[in-house]
């Protein structure tokens, strides 16, 4: 088959086979674009594991650290400065360990224990109780304890046996 020559003496079968390669090229290329631009957002979402791990310690999200937050201190430090979790309330005026004892024979009548929520128990055991006047009152059966909150007041918290009708002091531990 001749050669087909245009006007200025080139080839025009080689020209047209010329601009199909270079076609098929930038439609490869433009594919390679499109899929680097659909995917590189999906990748922004990722985090680097230390960046996670450091927000984790500071209690801190990527919201709260734009507002402020450092995660370079502590989650308490964090908390302090009103970013992430609140610190612990402070502990309840009856919270601890308490001894009651029977003031005629000094034996011990209950060990009780309440927590920063006034959740007691007595002698290893949960017990309900309730705030009356400014005190923590609960019972377990014949005996009613008394645990006065004000700490100014001392010596006033006590026990009473309904049943044996003996009664005696609760003294924190």
């Amino acid at each position: 088959m001749p050669a087909a020559l245009n006007a200025s003496g080139h080839n025009i079968v080689s020209r047209n086979a010329q601009k199909l390669r270079m076609n098929r090229t930038n439609h490869c290329v433009a594919c390679s674009v499109a899929a680097i631009a659909v995917l590189l957002p999906l990748a922004s979402h990722a985090m680097d594991p230390a960046y996670a791990k450091k927000l984790e310690q500071s209690g801190c999200t990527q919201v709260t650290e734009m507002q402020g937050c450092d995660i370079n201190k502590t989650k308490a430090e964090n908390a302090k400065a009103g970013f992430g979790t609140a610190p612990a309330a402070t502990a309840s005026t009856y919270a601890g360990r308490w001894v009651a004892k029977n003031s005629g024979t000094g034996q011990t009548v209950a060990a009780i224990q309440i927590d920063n929520k006034n959740q007691v128990v007595v002698n290893g055991k949960p017990v309900a109780s309730k705030l009356t006047d400014g005190a923590l009152v609960f019972k377990t059966g014949f005996i009613t304890f008394t645990i006065q909150g004000d700490p100014k007041i001392r010596n006033e918290s006590r026990w009473l046996d309904s049943d044996a009708q003996t009664s005696g002091p609760i003294r924190r531990k």
